[in-house]
């Protein structure tokens, strides 16, 4: 219940402060014309684009498996923290469907701004793993990252920059993370995490030029994108779950 308060409510008070206009100076796409995918006309809204649309139904598939995963069950905090993932993951796809559904610019905002806290929340975990939890420290990191979407109001590329340095800050924590406390099997879950991340940042990219091609025109590379973000999910919440396990295992031995 305590991780979905976490989540829910600055959800909630995004969902309010984005329907304000305060961002309506904010670059952001509120038309098809921003994605390679053709929309269907007779379809309707909410799957105007299919591919594009149906994928985020994963992120809704890996959020509720992971909230039922089972492990950490002796260590609240870690626990806490895979929920608090796990429930991110979860709203995060009905977010980028609105965007989709509506051409709204509140979604559109909505979509760029949660992507923040998701990724800020990976040093937030890994630092519990390392040097134990701190709920001032996880409180800290989430508004420092909320708020660091006011660089999107001060420049037309200032989420891009907000968005490449919550990605350095989440690889570089659990890099340092997987060296000091990672084996054969967390190695292959990093390394697959950052492939899909590396994924995600490119086919999005890539959209329109990889459309050029034919077995990118229906599968675009935007939807591959969104696959690779589900993976990037899946596979980071297995490393951290898995290296979670592992420093349990190892405080269990010393005490």
């Amino acid at each position: 219940m305590s991780a979905l308060v976490h989540v829910l409510v600055p959800f909630l008070l995004c969902v309010a402060v984005a329907n304000t206009g305060v961002f309506d100076q904010v670059l952001v796409d509120t038309s098809y014309e921003h994605y390679a995918e053709r929309a269907v006309p007779h379809f309707p809204a909410f799957l105007a684009m299919p591919f594009n649309c149906l994928v985020n139904v994963g992120y809704v598939v890996v959020g509720a498996y992971w909230l039922r995963a089972p492990g950490l069950e002796h260590e609240r905090a870690l626990f806490y923290a895979k929920d608090v993932f796990a429930l991110m993951a979860l709203l995060y796809g009905p977010v980028q469907w609105a965007r989709l559904a509506t051409l709204r610019r509140a979604p559109a905002v909505l979509d760029q701004w949660f992507t923040l806290p998701i990724f800020a929340w990976v040093p937030v975990w890994c630092g519990a793993v390392a040097r134990g939890w701190s709920a001032g420290r996880a409180l800290a990191a989430e508004a420092c990252s909320l708020l660091s979407y006011a660089l999107a109001l001060l420049h037309e590329r200032g989420f891009e920059l907000a968005l490449a340095a919550h990605i350095a800050a989440a690889v570089h924590s659990a890099a340092v993370l997987q060296r000091a406390r990672g084996d054969a099997v967390s190695l292959r879950y990093f390394a697959l995490a950052a492939l899909a991340c590396a994924g995600f940042v490119a086919l999005k990219l890539l959209d329109h030029p990889l459309a050029q091609w034919w077995p990118f025109q229906r599968l675009t590379g935007h939807f591959w994108s969104k696959v690779c973000d589900v993976l990037q999910f899946h596979y980071s919440l297995c490393f951290l779950t898995h290296i979670s396990q592992r420093a349990q295992s190892a405080h269990k031995r010393t005490s």
